[in-house]
């Protein structure tokens, strides 16, 4: 697709710089950028790569006062980074409209219901009573469960699997070989040490405009429903157990994991790798920083927490202070005993 610098800035309400017939054939970085790339300055730390800049057009801050000339034409707007994410939607909604209808090589049940414009890539296996609404994506090699309903506008990328009755809204995006209603991890140990499984018998639901990244796991509720709120936003390798409840606008990255039946309130904030335990309450607004450990409820909005166990962050900073200097506190320590027991000799 090639667009031109004044067909841009009708996507994005800019004001023209330059050329506005200059050429647009790709997207790129500030500093990676050549003739018919695209790129932004948002971070006016970078401004000197824009002087250098190769990139036919490059969209900046309307604020950006030019300290000398410039080859790419310029788009200003209010913001750059809005902006060009803007952008990149458009490419990306444009580029997926070419995918439509059901390809050879893949299965779909007689009793599904097919909504218009779904695309069903090949390899893929749709199963009885399935729902797809209108203007979805299910791309090659998805695995589709029987009484799952899927929203319109929503895009499985290949290898997603998702389980039996399970619910997914609309506009939501799930990334490869994520995998949505397996069993959770529930076992009965036994008196001879074996352990018994019980049955996971409940369903995922997953609300609107929730994105899920690559090779996340969220699990089928023991009974009742694993919840995912409007707006939340997974990032790769996360692990979400069995009745688990997040909150709207939550937000989680790489690699934490969150136990059964923890409730994670609206607006949270979880980095990568922190582990939170089971049947817990995180109220809203909190910010979970990485690698930390969670082992009790969270009962203040805007709390946030780091290490493991976690507790208040600005309390674990000062202790952190405490603790490099701890030889040099244990020496005054000893130097403090040896003189109070001469002074007590005399």
């Amino acid at each position: 697709m090639q667009f031109s610098a004044a067909q841009i800035a009708g996507f994005i309400n800019a004001q023209i710089e330059g050329n506005p017939e200059a050429q647009v054939k790709g997207f790129n970085n500030i500093e990676a950028a050549k003739e018919n790339d695209l790129s932004f300055l948002a971070n006016p730390k970078y401004e000197t790569l824009l002087y250098k800049s190769e990139a036919s057009v490059v969209i900046v801050n309307k604020s950006l006062v030019l300290k000398s000339l410039v080859t790419p034409t310029l788009l200003r707007v209010d913001d750059p980074y809005a902006a060009f994410a803007t952008l990149l939607k458009v490419y990306e909604d444009m580029r997926s409209k070419k995918l439509n209808g059901i390809q050879v090589n893949s299965y779909v049940d007689e009793t599904a219901e097919i909504g218009e414009d779904v695309y069903i890539g090949s390899f893929s296996y749709i199963s009885e009573k399935a729902v797809i609404g209108k203007s979805s994506k299910i791309y090659p090699g998805c695995f589709v469960g029987e009484n799952v309903q899927i929203g319109e506008n929503t895009i499985l990328y290949p290898g997603v699997k998702v389980y039996h009755q399970c619910i997914l809204g609309n506009n939501i995006i799930v990334h490869a070989g994520a995998v949505i209603g397996a069993d959770g991890f529930g076992f009965t140990p036994q008196r001879d040490g074996s352990y018994q499984k019980v049955p996971q018998i409940g369903h995922v639901i997953i609300e609107d405009n929730v994105e899920i990244g690559a090779n996340t796991t969220i699990d089928r509720a023991t009974l009742n429903a694993t919840i995912i709120r409007k707006g939340v936003k997974i990032d790769n390798l996360v692990q979400i157990a069995h009745n688990v409840e997040l909150g709207q606008n939550t937000g989680i990255a790489a690699q934490a994991g969150i136990s059964g039946s923890t409730k994670i309130g609206k607006n949270v904030m979880i980095a990568g790798q922190a582990g939170i335990a089971g049947h817990l309450e995180i109220d809203d607004k909190t910010i979970i920083t990485a690698q930390s450990g969670i082992g009790k409820s969270v009962k203040t909005e805007n709390s946030i927490l780091s290490g493991s166990p976690a507790f208040d962050h600005s309390a674990r900073r000062r202790s952190e202070v405490v603790y490099r200097h701890l030889p040099e506190l244990e020496k005054r320590i000893l130097e403090l005993e040896k003189l109070v027991k001469e002074l007590s000799k005399q």
